[in-house]
């Protein structure tokens, strides 16, 4: 008699899906975040102001006037003009974009390149780790507006090198967390069920640890967002970002310093800018870390 057809294992998943209670919980915990809400809207503004900057914008930004310039608030200037007789509000608006862009494309670049260093340095430990987290060590010794200063001062001003200044600045800190995350996380079961279902180090690494240290990785980068644009800013206020007559934050605060008693305005307007924006992120941080804490009540 012949022996009966069993049927073929399946392939257990090592990591389950996410439960649909789990992520509602999440989400209510989000949408009951005053927080959260009150740092999305004043971000989404300012975003909106510089995706359709040509739009909003009163005046031409660049267009100079010297028989309008220094001139307060007014009907057809509403925040006045600078030195040249440019429009301040428009260049505030057109500003938005450079300091956002900077802050954003650092933050990303510094979270895929310090996240992945960060993942195999706690995932293989050992020889490796020690190496990592040396170089790591020795980069988050120096302080962060220092070693911008130096990247861009050896490079030059530019966009691109400002971009490239923050990044590495910002690298160092997503490397630690991710280290960190994937040293706790290595231990659990779900990482030995892939080891004894045969799957690579690689796809244990960004397949399966990864999404489990996304929340803090997700919460880091909205706080280090508003690090990088105030890290735009200081460079660009000592003449170290975007070069003229490129309208940046930092760069219409230090055209504003040179006639603070003049017009005072042109450095308080464009702080009240940056100022919005990190308040926005920093609560935007803040209403993500509560709804992703384990222990918040549902």
């Amino acid at each position: 008699m012949s022996a009966p057809d069993l049927p073929l294992p399946v392939e257990p998943e090592a990591v389950p899906a996410p439960r649909p209670g789990r992520l509602r919980a999440l989400y209510q915990r989000a949408t009951r975040s005053g927080a959260l809400l009150v740092g999305l809207a004043m971000v989404s503004v300012m975003i909106l102001c510089a995706i359709f900057a040509p739009l909003i914008a009163p005046h031409d930004p660049y267009a100079q006037s010297i028989l309008h310039k220094l001139q307060g608030p007014g009907p057809v200037y509403w925040l006045g003009t600078d030195q040249f007789g440019r429009d301040v509000l428009s260049r505030i608006i057109y500003g938005a974009r450079i300091s956002l862009f900077v802050g954003f494309v650092s933050t990303a670049l510094a979270v895929v390149i310090g996240v992945a260093i960060g993942i195999v340095s706690g995932y293989f430990g050992g020889r490796v780790d020690r190496l990592i987290s040396g170089a790591n060590d020795g980069l988050m010794s120096f302080p962060q507006i220092i070693m911008g200063i130096v990247i861009v001062a050896l490079l030059g001003p530019s966009i691109h090198n400002l971009i490239l200044a923050i990044t590495i600045t910002a690298i160092p800190a997503f490397v630690r967390i991710a280290r960190g995350s994937t040293i706790a996380m290595k231990e659990r079961d779900f990482v030995d069920a892939c080891r004894a279902l045969g799957f690579g180090n690689g796809r244990i690494m960004f397949r399966h640890i990864l999404p489990n240290i996304a929340d803090e990785i997700t919460v880091l980068a909205s706080l280090w967002m508003a690090t990088a644009i105030r890290t735009e800013a200081t460079l660009s206020f000592i003449g170290l970002g975007a070069p003229p007559p490129i309208a940046t934050w930092g760069g219409l605060v230090r055209d504003g310093f040179d006639n603070l008693l003049d017009s005072p305005g042109l450095s308080i307007f464009p702080s009240i800018a940056i100022l919005i924006v990190m308040i926005g992120l920093n609560l935007v941080g803040d209403g993500l870390r509560d709804a992703t804490d384990p222990r918040a009540p549902t």
